[in-house]
């Protein structure tokens, strides 16, 4: 949606974001152990008069302080006046940055990226942008990798993979035109295979490929989703769409990357799924034969056995069959033998 189409409140809280976030740019702050915290390129931005400027900058000085000492909870407390107090000032993305690196020290990563997306969400322009979606990846990573939550801020808690998915997705929202979003997609997509969210990680597979076609990591999409298809197919016995979808992509990475070094994974598989696919055929056709002496419905799903891998076994199978269904047919179609009349005596 663009800001034209988006309700005119949206539109009005987008433009005031990124038109402050400009103007904070053009000052940074500069922390210095003798001096504090001084600003450079001479615009203070967003901080009312004399005194709020102070005031601020007396704020930021003591949090800094604490945190240099070691004492994080006095530096967050401070840390968290500026951001609510000056939300507006050039103190503010900085407050929030300081907090990061603080729950970073203290390994509470899931209020470490609270810290970094409230930045991104508020502060879009800031120069350290970047730096931002690395911290936001990292942190998914951590999470995706097994990394502890913390119970009662102390204690180990379980492993929440799920939480680094959230993760990684939030990195491809934040910055969906960044390097990184792509690989936060694989990340995301790997995991929801790890944790048996088949369909989950082909959405986000298709996404990647969709959006971002000439990633490197766009290849080994392709195969991840022509195998992640190929795992919900249950057997030549149950419908194959998803036999097809396995197909189609394994066709599409060949088509695309005929020069990549897993091509000859791409035949194997595509292999698998034709003789899946043909073999399915097959059993139907077998069942009209069999079961039903339904020569006309057999030879279409023979031939269509054939047509899905003319290649293979199981077409040479369907070819034999065929024959089979001819003879019968044919069989079937001759007149038998006149019966011999019957007299009625009285």
């Amino acid at each position: 949606m663009s800001l034209l189409s988006a309700p005119p409140l949206r539109a009005a809280l987008v433009l005031l974001a990124f038109g402050l976030s400009a103007r904070l740019a053009r000052a940074d702050l500069v922390w210095s152990p003798q001096t504090g915290w001084s600003e450079e390129g001479g615009v203070v931005a967003g901080v009312g008069s004399t005194k709020d400027r102070a005031n601020a900058l007396s704020l930021m000085n003591t949090a800094r302080r604490s945190e240099e000492a070691g004492h994080y909870h006095s530096a967050i407390k401070n840390y968290n006046k500026v951001t609510r107090q000056y939300s507006s000032s050039v103190y503010a993305p900085e407050a929030y940055y300081r907090i990061a690196q603080i729950r970073l020290k203290q390994k509470r990563l899931a209020d470490a990226m609270l810290a970094f997306q409230q930045i991104v969400a508020r502060y879009p322009n800031v120069k350290r942008f970047n730096e931002l979606i690395e911290s936001e990846y990292e942190i998914g990573a951590a999470f995706l990798n097994g990394a502890r939550t913390r119970f009662l801020w102390i204690f180990p808690g379980v492993r929440n993979r799920e939480k680094g998915i959230g993760y990684m997705l939030t990195v491809v929202q934040d910055a969906p035109y960044h390097d990184y979003a792509p690989l936060a997609l694989m990340a995301a997509a790997r995991t929801m295979q790890y944790l048996g969210d088949t369909e989950e990680a082909i959405d986000t597979l298709d996404q990647l490929i969709n959006s971002y076609p000439q990633s490197a990591l766009a290849p080994d999409a392709y195969l991840r989703l022509a195998r992640a298809h190929a795992e919900l197919v249950e057997g030549p016995a149950y419908d194959q769409a998803e036999t097809k979808q396995a197909i189609t992509y394994d066709e599409d990475f060949m088509i695309l990357f005929p020069n990549d070094p897993k091509i000859g994974e791409a035949a194997q598989g595509l292999d698998r799924m034709k003789n899946m696919l043909a073999e399915s055929k097959m059993q139907i056709g077998d069942f009209y034969f069999y079961k039903r002496d339904n020569y006309p419905a057999a030879r279409v799903f023979y031939n269509e056995a054939i047509t899905s891998y003319p290649n293979s076994e199981v077409a040479k199978r369907a070819r034999l069959r065929l024959n089979e269904v001819e003879a019968k047919a044919n069989a079937a179609a001759q007149p038998g033998p006149a019966k011999p009349k019957r007299f009625l005596f009285f």
